[in-house]
């Protein structure tokens, strides 16, 4: 795979984690509230008081070490499952947002390919 392809992809997922890991806490993209079932989902999360901001500061964090390319193949394994999450949400709860959680997930999954030779000894 083109090293420039790759360094596109985690710069480009980098910016979409630390714009929206950190609107988890600033709230300046405006966000429509969901409506029913996906709307008492995140109710239920959100009162937990915990959950966004957990999920908002691992957003900030990941997208940070892609952008300083540090740690990638530890932060690409740790966004596999907030990924996927995100897919799945709007797959079956929020299908509006679908075209960006696919893009999350697409980007993901290309960085994880790349270094797939440091975690194939994991499945041996």
């Amino acid at each position: 795979m083109n090293s420039k392809f790759t360094m596109i992809v985690r710069i480009a997922l980098g910016i979409m984690l630390v714009v929206f890991g950190s609107n988890k806490f600033l709230h300046f993209l405006p966000m429509d509230a969901p409506t029913g079932a996906a709307g008492e989902f995140m109710n239920s999360l959100g009162a937990t008081g915990y959950i966004f901001p957990i999920v908002g500061l691992l957003e900030v964090f990941i997208g940070l070490m892609l952008l300083l390319k540090k740690w990638v193949p530890f932060v690409i394994i740790l966004l596999a499952p907030i990924s996927i999450n995100i897919l799945l949400f709007h797959l079956f709860l929020a299908i509006p947002g679908v075209a960006i959680a696919f893009l999350v997930a697409i980007f993901n999954g290309i960085l994880i390919y790349k270094h797939w030779r440091l975690y194939r000894p994991l499945f041996i």
